[in-house]
């Protein structure tokens, strides 16, 4: 009889293998890859974020309540500015980490428990749309500052 995990222990467990799935997937993307990023700087902050969504799953929020705030999530965005994203680069990047979170699962389904891998996937898909909510906004708040007029002194004192 083989043993049955939940899904938290699970994307834990394969936390490497899905990033690297996921680092694929971005890569093979022309609207993403055309941001020339080393693997660690387009891949730093994802295991501080998958941290953050396996500490979700065993610590269960009530799907669409304000989920925990992501110090992860936050520089990620502002991280993300930086290096000339957009925002629909964003939300494809977060799309395309929600396809290899659920193809990790799809692959180790017969470890998981029976009945409650819906439940899991609900959670996840609210887990990661939140972080992507959070690096929006930190992404949005830095482009803010870049729209604020810079002042301009028009009087010079010499003495």
């Amino acid at each position: 009889m083989s043993l049955k995990y939940d899904a938290a222990s699970v994307l834990e467990r394969e936390a490497p293998v899905t990033i690297a799935d996921w680092y694929g997937r971005v890569q093979r993307n022309p609207g993403l890859a055309s941001i020339a990023l080393s693997r660690d700087d387009r891949c730093r902050h994802l295991p501080d974020m998958f941290r953050d969504l396996v500490s979700r799953l065993r610590n269960p929020l009530p799907l669409g309540t304000d989920a925990l705030p992501s110090y992860a999530a936050w520089n990620h965005g502002l991280l993300r500015r930086i290096q000339g994203y957009t925002p629909a680069m964003l939300v494809e990047e977060s799309r395309m980490l929600q396809v290899s979170i659920f193809q990790t699962l799809q692959l180790h389904v017969e470890e998981t428990k029976p009945g409650v891998l819906l439940l899991y996937i609900m959670a996840i898909a609210d887990e990661v749309d939140s972080q992507l909510a959070q690096a929006m906004k930190s992404f949005i708040s830095e482009a803010k500052l870049d729209c604020e007029p810079i002042e301009v002194q028009t009087r010079f004192s010499f003495l």
